[in-house]
This record gives structure tokens, sequence and C-alpha cells, in this order.
């Protein structure tokens, strides 16, 4: 069966708290979904604010080569003529091919919300979509709260649907909007249904009961042709439907077609750039896309997953653009440190006792607060320091760090640093914002005399842990540093009772590994 999926990523995902996308973050989103090859983006709703207006405007000007763009509007007010109501006007002047017209299935939302009788609402309905038809639109009609209506009251949620074939409509949208159905439920009813639909089905969820991905899949297999969803599930209250979870799961688990496979495998890429887009930090746990969604910590998972991927991964990462990871803890093996050896191209293989070394030596580490799992950086450096590979590019003879604070002025931080490069000695100083702004500008300022290229590198994170609370301010704290070159990104730790010190780790670590990978290119 061939599915179409719809996009409201631009309306129902910007309806999400913390989001507000520019027009400009709409036009690009736009262009990523068709290079993706949605069917249907819905881009807003041309009469709810200037925004969205403009944005059908511009998005006309886009060379889209796979995507329709479908304007969102709400029925006509009861006792509305079509060709007068300032609502159809602004849908018109949208000026797009496709339209989606909401309307209530739910008695409970016509008399309560709407106040207006049954007889009128399913009137609005035809007249709305009877008159889009007239003028050669094709509309989606999104029959809203329609499983909550069917639960109530079936006789009228099924004359909803009729008014609205009956005028034309082309798919005819089940939605879950307060989110609240079962899977089962979802599958009877639209199976019951679409026995009787005079126009295709489709299916628009909500993760109330975070079983918005499920619903949505449960509707598909009774029959529904279009999925509407949004990217990483974004959208109001607890969300949408997912749709980089309902895309693979529709294409490659139940082998329906709509979306070539060969572009399935930018999913984790788009999910990335919309998260961009939010400004959201990306959740590292959504399935399929997430940096999480194959990585494997315990030493039986690892051991067995270098025999045979399939037993820990229920599908081959690249599928989806993802990639598999091995994570190193104290929960750790020696397949997961051979795993780990091997990928940074390290031969530990000689040595029966070298992976068993190195793992008890993480371990104590990790007993002392350390964590390498977003320190892959400071886990390369260790086990290379534990073979002897790796060289010192500097020694540190000493630092200090003076802090002042006058009254009605910021504080001024300097830190003066003496280091040893060979057999010569560099003593500088730099102030920062802080104490490890300072201590990283002076360490620089340093070693780029020595190392310029050590000047396309930056520090891009930074974060602080502490480890226990029961020591107070005499705590030991982890400190974990993000660092990139623009081309590489690499991540190290340090762990210390003093948080100077665990940043001074964390960033010669981040130093040293800068200057490997230079090393390694010559």
């Amino acid at each position: 069966m061939r599915v179409e999926f719809y996009d409201t990523t631009l309306r129902d995902g910007a309806q999400s708290e913390d989001i507000a996308f520019s027009l400009t973050d709409k036009l690009r989103i736009t262009e990523r979904l068709d290079e993706f090859g949605i069917h249907y983006i819905e881009g807003g709703w041309p009469g709810s604010n200037p925004k969205d207006l403009q944005y059908f405007k511009e998005v006309k000007k886009l060379k889209l080569k796979n995507a329709r763009i479908v304007a969102f509007s709400s029925t006509i007010k009861a006792n509305a003529r079509p060709g007068t109501d300032p609502v159809m006007k602004a849908l018109l002047d949208a000026g797009t091919d496709c339209v989606a017209i909401v309307g209530k299935a739910w008695d409970l939302h016509v008399r309560d919300a709407l106040r207006v009788s049954l007889e009128a609402n399913l009137k609005m309905i035809a007249d709305t979509i009877g008159h889009l038809k007239k003028l050669g639109k094709m509309v989606f009609f999104d029959a809203e709260h329609f499983y909550d209506g069917y639960k109530r009251n079936p006789g009228y949620a099924r004359a909803v649907l009729g008014a609205a074939s009956g005028a034309g409509a082309d798919v005819l949208v089940l939605c879950d909007t307060n989110g609240g159905s079962m899977p089962f439920e979802v599958f009877d009813i639209t199976r019951d249904v679409g026995k009787a639909a005079k126009a295709r089905l489709g299916i628009h969820t909500h993760n109330d009961t975070e079983l918005a991905v499920a619903n949505t899949l449960m509707a598909v297999r009774a029959g529904c042709t279009q999925v509407q969803g949004t990217v990483n599930g974004y959208g109001e209250r607890c969300g949408n439907a997912n749709l980089c979870s309902i895309i693979p799961n529709v294409i490659l688990k139940m082998g329906h077609t709509g979306i070539e496979r060969e572009k399935i495998v930018r999913l984790r890429e788009l999910s990335l750039f919309v998260d961009e887009m939010a400004n959201f930090i990306p959740d590292k746990h959504r399935p399929y896309v997430g940096e999480s969604a194959f990585a494997h910590k315990g030493g039986i998972h690892v051991s067995a997953i270098r025999k045979n991927p399939e037993t820990y991964e229920h599908i081959r990462p690249d599928l989806v653009g993802n990639s598999q990871r091995v994570l190193i803890s104290d929960l750790s093996g020696e397949a997961s440190i051979r795993y780990k050896a091997k990928e940074f191209n390290i031969d530990i293989e000689k040595d029966p006792d070298l992976a068993k070394e190195i793992i008890s030596r993480i371990k104590e580490m990790e007993m002392r607060g350390y964590q390498f799992e977003g320190a892959e950086g400071s886990l390369e450096l260790l086990i290379k320091k534990k073979l002897g590979i790796h060289r010192s590019y500097f020694e540190l003879i000493g630092f200090r760090i003076i802090v002042e604070k006058k009254e009605r002025s910021h504080p001024v931080t300097e830190a003066t640093i003496l280091v040893r490069v060979g057999d010569t000695v560099e003593h500088t100083a730099a102030l920062g914002k802080g104490p490890v702004n300072a201590l990283d500008n002076a360490l620089r300022k340093a070693l780029q005399t020595f190392y310029p290229e050590l000047k396309t590198m930056d520090l891009v994170d930074y974060k602080v842990r502490v480890l226990s609370t029961r020591e107070g301010t005499g705590a030991p704290t982890r400190v974990l540093i993000e660092s990139s070159d623009g081309k590489h990104t690499w991540g190290t730790v340090g762990v210390s009772e003093n948080i100077i010190e665990a940043s001074w780790r964390a960033l010669v670590d981040s130093i040293d590994y800068k200057l490997l990978i230079e090393e390694e290119k010559k």
C-alpha cells in the first residue's frame, strides 16, 4: 500500500511550547522536507497571523520537487456564506492548490465550543468544502476529535464524515485531538469507518498518552493512506505523532511504500536540522534518529554485536542515517575496549592482557567520578598513553588565577601560566570572563606560537556536575568539555575536588586531542 506523508511541523509543531519559527526558519524547513520526499507540507493558517500569510507568498518562490504546500483553515461560521466569509478569503489569498479544513466531529464540541446545532455544523462543513471544490482545490477534511466523538455518538461522527465526503472532500482525516485513545480503539473504529467511507482516510494523532505513533500505525493497518505528523513529534501539550518514528516503521517495518528508502537514510539529518531551527537540544534517546538509538554500553551486548549486530539492533543504523556506538563505562567489558580501539585505529589484539588492564584503569577512574560516554577524546588519549604511543606536546610548570571584584563593577579574572614546550619555557597571561575562560585563553596564548593550528579550535560546550552533595563546596566535581575545529568535534573530561583543576584536566585533554588529530594528518 502506498502511504502519503503529510507534515504539519510548521503549524501544529509551531504550537509547541518554546518554539517560535521565524519566516526564514519555515522556508528552510520546507526545503528540507521537500528534499526528503514529504508529500504535503502544511505551511500554516493564513487567517491567523501575518507571518503565515507572508509564508504563503514567499514559499511560491521555492523550487519544490516533491511536496505540495497546504493552507489550513476552519470551516465558515454558522449562517455565513463561503463567498463572503473572511476566513475563506484569507485561505484563498494563500493561493495553494491544496487546503486543509478542520471541522468538529464530536457533538460535545459542537454544543459547548461552537454553540450551534448539530445540523448547523454539518451545513458549515458541507458548504465550506463544496465551495472549495468548485474552485478546483484539493481538500483534506480534518475531523477534529473524531475518535472521542465516535465513542460518544458514533452516528453523528459518521454524519460529519458523510457531510464532508458528500461535498467532495478528497481525504477524511480522522483526528485523535486530545491524544487519549488506545491503539485497539483506533484500529477498530478506523476499520469500521473505512467499510463505508466514500473517500480515502487519513490519520492525525496527538501524544498525550504517549501512543501517537502506535495509534498512527494501527490506523494505517486499518486502511488509512495519509499520515499526518511532525518532525521530532513537536506539537501542543505533549506533541503530535513523530514522523521520525512513523516513517521508518511504515516503510521499513510494515513494508508499505511512499518515500524511497534511499531518502530515509537522511532521516537523522532531517531530525537534527529541525531541532536546530527550533533552537532545541536534540534528544539523544529518540528512537531511530537519536544519538543513543544504537548505542551499546553493557559488555555482553558489545560482545554480541561484534559477532552479529542483529543480536541487539532491530535494524541497520545506516538505513536511517544513524550509526552504531559503543559506550565505555564501568559496565564495559573487554569486547567494548576492543571495539573502541578498532574504532580509534589502535591495535590491542596482540596483547591479550591489555584490554583487561585498560578496563581496570577505566573502572578505577569511574569510581572517582570520571565518565567517558561523552568524552571519547579523553578515552582515546587514555588508551594511547597506556600503550605508550602518545607523546606529550607540552608540560605545565604552573598557573595562577586571580579574581578581583570591586564594588559596583563586574569581576575581573586574570590567569598567568608557565608551560614548557620542548626546551622552551613560555610565560604568558590572559583575561577571561571567569577562571576557566581565563585559563583557557592563557593556555592557548602560550601554545599558539608552537602550535598555530590551535587557532582553529573552539570550546563549544562546558558542563559541570557536582558528584556528591554531602561534602558541600568541597564535593568532587566532573567537568565535560566539548571542542570543535569545524571538521571534528570531541569531548574530554576532568575530575577533581577543585573545579579549576577538573577544568584544567579536561582542557589539557582537549588541546592534546586537537594536536593528535593534526599530527595524524601529516
